[in-house]
């Protein structure tokens, strides 16, 4: 039976800028009365925690604190963004020996404790770890993912909405795979209110689609390289996804968002974390969507998943 846990209670596990900008936004969301920082420099913990905690009289009432790994067994998520940062010039899959030797430390801790809320993993590289996480945890496969490709498949609407002068909430699009180099933007699933991206383009005036849609598929993937180059880090922007993960499962909104899980015959995938569209409720993660994909996108998502599987094998666990 699954222990439980305190709906309104959230825990951040590494306080870096992913970590306390991700606490930033989800105090500012409302939706949690009672949140715990945790940093393997604790000061770093309390320092966020009384920076954020200050700005509580201009927000909802809520409970901001550093702590341990005692303080967050009844939480209802406990969000993993503890790691080594993405460097200049370096591959999210290059962190896998860093960040798996971390995640080798705080799992057990989590585990031990036989911690009874979702843990979502946000530090990269997600698809490795939210594995990782899962296999050292021994937690339901349901109560282990990661953000995935959230982040990317904002992007992706982001620069479509650019692109066409179209309000990016009404663009349904999808970024699967690695949240890395070998992801896939799923083009054949894309869509404007339930008009193919391609008639969509042809009705703005656009007619090199397939050139223009591979240079926004290449300003998807290498906008968290841009935007390291420019200002070292990211965090903004993954704050938000986490934000919004985190809205699905406490309001139970079965909404369908690409997170990373363990896939188990889908495409042919086994045995390997990548992202695809999944309902995402109050018990995590839900029933995967099945994609009708282009010859070609299978092809990817095959070589995407085949390059994870070949750092998997690379690992100790």
């Amino acid at each position: 039976m699954r222990k439980a846990v305190n709906p309104q209670k959230v825990a951040i596990i590494g306080c870096g800028f992913v970590g306390s900008s991700s606490a930033f936004a989800i105090m500012q969301s409302g939706l949690f009365t009672e949140m715990v920082l945790i940093d393997a420099v604790a000061d770093k913990a309390e320092g966020e925690a009384l920076d954020i905690a200050h700005g509580l009289p201009f927000a909802k009432p809520m409970t901001i604190t550093a702590g341990n790994y005692d303080d967050i067994q009844d939480a209802a998520i406990i969000i993993v963004t503890a790691g080594a940062a993405q460097k200049p010039g370096e591959t999210r899959l290059d962190l896998v020996k860093k960040n798996v030797g971390i995640f080798k430390t705080i799992i057990p801790e989590l585990k031990k404790r036989d911690c009874g809320g979702i843990l979502l993993i946000v530090a990269n590289p997600v698809d490795i770890l939210t594995y990782v996480a899962a296999k050292l945890s021994g937690f339901p496969e349901n109560r282990v993912f990661g953000s995935g490709t959230t982040l990317d498949s904002s992007r992706l609407k982001y620069l479509l909405g650019e692109h066409l002068s179209i309000d990016a909430r009404s663009i349904h699009a999808w970024v699967i795979g690695e949240h890395g180099d070998s992801e896939i933007v799923a083009w054949s699933q894309a869509n404007v209110s339930g008009v193919p991206i391609s008639r969509i383009c042809e009705l703005r005036g656009y007619t090199t689609h397939d050139e223009n849609m591979q240079k926004i598929a290449d300003d998807v993937k290498n906008s968290a390289y841009k935007i390291i180059e420019k200002k070292h880090a990211t965090y903004y922007g993954v704050a938000m996804a986490v934000r919004r993960i985190c809205e699905a499962i406490v309001r139970d909104e079965r909404s369908i968002l690409p997170i990373s899980t363990i896939q188990h015959g889908a495409h042919g995938i086994s045995d390997v974390a990548l992202s695809m569209p999944t309902v995402v409720g109050a018990d995590g993660a839900g029933t995967q969507i099945p994609l009708e994909l282009s010859e070609n996108e299978e092809k990817e998502l095959q070589e995407s998943a085949k390059t994870l599987k070949d750092v998997l094998d690379s690992i100790e666990l």
